[in-house]
């Protein structure tokens, strides 16, 4: 039977890359001259350091720049809460979505059923298998998902005939 499975992974290189470009355009800017301000990355966390809440403000704008024109969608990032350091450094915790939780799991599942589609949805881990007996109706599934949750930037991906 055709199935496909749909997830939320973002491109870990791309983000990498976004970082390393991220710190080098702080390090060349005039207003950071001076200025301990950086991102850095622990598995799917990102951490902004700055010396105040403005420049905090412009590292994020710098990040969200970078991963935009890398092609990572901005709604991956989750921002945290501002926090103090000692003195006047500020941080700030990113979080990079990595699999669909089960809120936003069981709100696709409901979304397919309500459809009535002759499809079966089934919550594997941190992905949603779709299965069916006709390619259309996976593909009418697939554009049904990309139109209702515009809040998570779904893939579809493990297309099988």
């Amino acid at each position: 039977m055709p199935s496909f499975d749909a997830t939320l992974e973002a491109d870990e290189t791309e983000i990498r890359n976004a970082i390393d470009q991220t710190n080098k355009e702080i390090t060349t800017r005039f207003d950071f001259k001076g200025s301990n301000a950086k991102v850095e990355q622990r598995e799917h966390e990102l951490t902004c350091h700055a010396d105040s809440d403005f420049q905090l403000g412009q590292v994020r704008d710098v990040l969200i720049g970078k991963c935009a024109k890398r092609g990572v969608d901005v709604r991956f990032l989750d921002l945290g809460d501002v926090q103090k350091m000692g003195g006047d450094r500020v941080k700030q915790v990113i979080t990079v979505r990595h699999g669909i939780a089960g809120d936003d799991a069981k709100k696709i599942v409901r979304i397919i059923k309500d459809s009535k589609i002759k499809v079966q949805a089934a919550i594997q881990g941190d992905a949603v298998r779709v299965t069916g007996t006709k390619r259309d109706d996976l593909q009418s599934v697939m554009s049904l998902l990309r139109k209702d949750m515009t809040e998570l930037p779904l893939s579809f991906g493990n297309f099988r005939d």
